[in-house]
């Protein structure tokens, strides 16, 4: 497909407006997952390392 400016490629063919929510949501998803992740990482070491402080 060949767009003539950029406005075109924005509009995708009448389309753009669902393409660019999906799009939009889905990288707001992938980013949120990915902070949930690291925060839940960061929560878990955190409690190791009071669980192996208290045994010692």
């Amino acid at each position: 497909m060949y767009w003539g400016s950029v406005s075109e490629f924005l509009a995708m063919g009448g389309y753009g407006l669902y393409v660019w929510t999906s799009f939009i949501i889905t990288a707001l998803g992938i980013t949120w997952e990915v902070l949930a992740l690291w925060r839940r990482r960061a929560a878990a070491l955190a409690d190791s390392h009071g669980i192996l402080r208290s045994t010692e």
